[in-house]
């Protein structure tokens, strides 16, 4: 049994939250999920039928389970729902809800968007309503009304976001993630809100979006922005490099890097928050490379026979760390 050390914990840190059960991986489009396409992930052909993404899926997911995965959090936009790729993509929802994962289905920005905010609430009201329609009954499947709204001002996307959740009161409050504010890195205003009684929040905290800290620092940001959220809060993102290979049990590290992910994992299980890595496979494409250094795995074989293989053992044993494990 590994145990948390008493100095890691401070005297002020936020109440202890109860969402660990969120133990997961973004699955990711390669190139990143900011498209005005449809959302073919890694792994898939925009070619392939229901079941063949439902085969390619389960597998992709037996990789993950390895690591002691239970949930993926997927992208969706206007271009994937209610098209002919949606009736084929719903496999990757299916394949995970089958195996016994929850999955976070997320709006990233598309055409009906831009600069962080919806700008086509018609189709993004139809395709909220499409899949509500289809998952809303299933209770492995949690919604996130959109990725990282940056575009909005805090009492703009809180407003934006308690529309949502009152023009779909049929879903649960707790299967409902609301993202923090500017990229989803921000929750100290959407606490004490009371339209949000009861939801979820979405948390985003990487290393680029604050540059170089102490370990000490790491762990103090990390609070000051979930401020009083934390019993509600999933990381829906997080990351560092994987492919570089840095020692991520190095406890004198100078490495922003390791002494980023090893502080954010410390809060985390001493939290007992939730944590959804960005990504699993996919994701941005690396100068000088063709995948995301951020990506926890590299993929193998084709068609329905894929593989996963953990990029750095270290990273992913942070990981499991943050998770509980």
């Amino acid at each position: 049994m590994t145990l948390v050390p008493v100095a890691a914990v401070s005297a002020a840190s936020p109440a202890g939250a109860a969402t660990n059960q969120f133990k997961g991986m973004n699955w990711a489009r390669l190139g990143d999920n900011f498209t005005t396409g449809t959302h073919v992930l890694e792994g898939l052909s925009s070619s392939d039928s229901y079941s063949t993404v439902e085969a390619k899926a389960d597998a992709i997911y037996a990789g993950m389970a390895s690591m002691g995965v239970d949930t993926v959090r997927l992208p969706i936009n206007t271009q994937d729902v209610g098209t002919s790729w949606w009736n084929a993509y719903r496999g990757t929802i299916d394949a995970a809800t089958g195996r016994g994962f929850k999955v976070i289905l997320t709006y990233w920005e598309d055409g009906a968007s831009s600069g962080g905010k919806v700008t086509n609430t018609s189709a993004f009201n139809t395709m909220w309503n499409t899949v509500v329609s289809v998952y809303g009954s299933n209770n492995q499947v949690y919604f996130e009304p959109m990725n990282e709204p940056h575009g909005y001002s805090s009492a703009d996307w809180r407003n934006f976001a308690a529309s949502w959740i009152s023009s779909h009161s049929s879903v649960p409050k707790d299967r409902i993630l609301v993202g923090g504010t500017g990229f989803s890195q921000d929750l100290r205003d959407l606490c004490s809100d009371s339209r949000f009684s009861g939801t979820l929040f979405s948390y985003h905290y990487y290393a680029f979006f604050y540059g170089t800290k102490t370990y000490n620092q790491w762990l103090s940001d990390f609070d000051t922005r979930l401020g009083g959220c934390a019993s509600r809060a999933v990381m829906t993102e997080y990351g560092a490099e994987m492919d570089s290979g840095l020692n991520y049990n190095d406890t004198n590290a100078t490495d922003n890097f390791v002494r980023y992910l090893r502080a954010v994992t410390e809060r985390q299980r001493a939290l007992g928050m939730g944590g959804v890595y960005w990504p699993a496979i996919g994701g941005k494409i690396t100068a000088g490379k063709s995948w995301d250094h951020y990506s926890m795995y590299s993929r193998s074989g084709s068609g329905t026979s894929q593989t996963l293989t953990v990029r750095n053992s270290s990273g992913a044993g942070r990981v499991r760390y943050g998770w509980g494990l």
